[in-house]
């Protein structure tokens, strides 16, 4: 495990990797976001300075994709990104997103020690991270869902926020175009230091978007780590099982908002 600067995980240093995989400095209380199909979990993983630091250091270590892999295809029509994307992860990793498919690049330090930081609180293990680096308020993220073929069914997508807070609304499929149910979207502030957790079968029945925020005028990195199947549909090129999860902390729920 990568040990950063100012960024170390208590305990013995003799402990094996898989020992020290299982602890994490401090409580991490949890808040649960439920609605029709929607399990969501919700916590601040890591301090305002820890925060701070890492973001300062990914601003130095990502390498972010530029020319055609910085534009994506909708319904036919090819858009750039209204924001920067990098991908990292394990060797020989491809992602299809939008219909372009990246190669993941090798983890940074800074990266591999937030997935590890992720894996400690969830029990769950990631081989593969989009960054999206969000210049301010401007930059966004539309409407969709998660639903690529490569990514594993039952493991949650794990997205950690740093520096701007921004809104995260949540939409079900059925309130969307003609004959559209009456259904109220849940919205959220994800700030920074924030973890929030997308579990089954949330990206079954759930949209999700980071909208404009016109008086936002801070960057703001965002990290959604997942799992990538390979094309025999197992888990590709990981290192070590998945833990089983921790049990969850203070658990509480998010009241649904009119937009």
């Amino acid at each position: 495990m990568k040990k950063l600067e100012g960024l170390e995980w208590s305990g013995d240093e003799e402990k094996s990797k898989d020992d020290d995989l299982a602890e994490w400095p401090r409580p991490v209380p949890w808040r649960n976001i439920d609605a029709e199909g929607l399990d969501c979990d919700y916590a601040l993983l890591f301090t305002q300075e820890e925060a701070d630091s890492l973001f300062g250091r990914l601003e130095t270590e990502v390498v972010y994709l530029t020319g055609h892999e910085a534009r994506v295809q909708v319904f036919g029509k090819v858009h750039d990104i209204p924001r920067k994307q990098a991908v990292y992860g394990e060797p020989g990793l491809n992602y299809t997103y939008s219909g372009v498919t990246h190669c993941a690049r090798q983890w940074t330090p800074t990266l591999e020690y937030i997935r590890d930081a992720v894996t400690k609180v969830t029990g769950q293990v990631f081989n593969f991270v989009l960054v999206n680096r969000y210049k301010d308020g401007q930059d966004h993220m539309g409407e969709h869902r998660d639903d690529e073929r490569e990514l594993d069914p039952l493991c949650p997508i794990a997205s950690v926020s740093l520096g701007a807070s921004r809104d995260f609304v949540f939409r079900h499929r059925d309130a969307r175009g003609r004959g559209a149910r009456r259904m109220e979207p849940v919205k959220l502030q994800l700030v920074s230091g924030s973890l929030l957790l997308m579990n089954p079968p949330t990206n079954t029945y759930w949209y999700h978007s980071l909208p404009r925020r016109r008086a936002v005028l801070q960057p703001r990195i965002n990290l959604t780590l997942r799992r990538i199947l390979s094309s025999e549909g197992k888990v590709g090129l990981m290192t070590r099982p998945p833990a089983p999860p921790p049990a969850k902390q203070a658990l509480c729920s998010f009241e649904t908002e009119d937009e």
